[in-house]
């Protein structure tokens, strides 16, 4: 049984559910956050739970093993070096880190304190991926051509109301950071790595510092090539993914949050016949866990010394180094390489510095 903190009542109550719907793995029993009402509605008042606003209190809690960090992106880094140094395993929101800078310091503290990091990716699980990891596996998906990824969501004023948000200060980042990373982690993990990227970015959307718009294409090291569109600035909120194979093309439905839970369509290419592809797709279990629930089991499989499914810390220090080379490439207006070197200056931080 994996003894958990949340930190953080507000995304941290999706999370709870999440924990919710492993009761044989995990046991929630604390959520921290500043404003204890909010941290009573996340929890439902449940007994079980202590509710508090004391971060060294739950951090020095000798039966808590895993920290969850639900806070602003601009704590994310601080507060995990100190949840690592109290001994604890990290689950992070994204952005994991606002540079790769940070990015260093959290690698060396998690090695130096022999614990785990795991940045939250959830959009990877469901029955739709692992119907696609199934094909890959099968060997008829084979090499990747192309890939278009669509972030299109609506994000009116209200949503700027929190002081934080749509600040380079406190969310890091704007659309590219924050809204379409998932979608950027499902191509990468999908594709391989990024190795070129060119991008634009444009506020068009709302009054704020950071962008709300992007256009951005990528070479990856498979030799594939992908778009990704994002807009805060849709008349709904939509996320759709379509990847083409040597052997078939896999396409999402448009379900914006949890895109592995749609149902996706998986079209053969000759010679790979349609009935090849359904036989497999036959065989993957359809109570496959989704979401943060999926997520948080490939997590206590790792812990438990299974690991292979978990999000892991090199995949959240390449979706900084692939939002570093996005924001890089929008201001130079020309195409970045990528792995980015130390001297370079967007090593340091993407944000502007007046």
């Amino acid at each position: 049984m994996i003894k958990v903190a949340i930190i953080g009542a507000g995304i941290g109550a999706k999370h709870l559910v999440g924990y919710r719907a492993l009761p044989d793995r995990f046991a929630v029993r604390h959520v921290c956050d500043l404003d204890l009402t909010r941290a009573a509605q996340a929890t439902g008042d449940d007994p079980d739970i202590s509710l508090t606003n004391d971060l060294d209190a739950v951090l020095a809690d000798p039966e808590i093993d895993l920290v969850d960090i639900c806070l602003p992106p601009h704590l994310h880094v601080p507060v995990a070096v100190r949840a690592l140094e109290a001994g604890k395993h990290v689950i992070c929101e994204k952005p994991l880190a606002r540079s790769l800078a940070e990015m260093d310091l959290l690698e060396d503290a998690a090695l130096k304190a022999g614990k785990q990091v795991f940045p939250i990716f959830q959009y990877r699980y469901g029955l739709a991926t692992a119907q696609l990891h199934a094909l890959i596996e099968a060997g008829l998906a084979g090499k990747p051509f192309v890939a278009s990824a669509e972030t299109h969501w609506n994000r009116q004023p209200d949503y700027y109301a929190i002081a934080w948000r749509g600040t380079w200060a406190g969310e890091a980042g704007g659309a590219a950071l924050g809204h379409a990373i998932h979608a950027h982690d499902l191509l990468c993990h999908f594709l391989g790595p990024a190795r070129e990227v060119f991008a634009q970015t444009a506020t068009a959307v709302n009054e704020i510092e950071t962008e709300d718009c992007a256009a951005i294409a990528l070479r990856m090291e498979s030799g594939a090539l992908a778009t990704s569109s994002v807009t805060l600035g849709a008349g709904d909120d939509t996320s759709r993914i379509r990847i083409c194979f040597q052997g078939l093309t896999a396409q999402s439905g448009s379900a914006p949050y949890t895109p592995a839970e749609d149902a996706w369509t998986f079209t053969a290419r000759a010679p790979v016949t349609q009935g090849q592809v359904d036989a497999v797709l036959a065989k993957v279990a359809r109570e496959v866990p989704g979401g943060f629930a999926g997520y948080l089991a490939a997590v206590a499989d790792a812990l438990a010394g299974q690991p292979g499914r978990e999000v892991t810390l090199a995949d959240g220090r390449a979706s900084i180094e692939l939002v570093s080379a996005i924001y890089s490439a929008a201001r130079q207006g020309g195409m970045v390489r990528l792995p980015i070197a130390r001297n370079d200056p967007i090593y340091t931080g993407w944000q502007p510095e007046d």
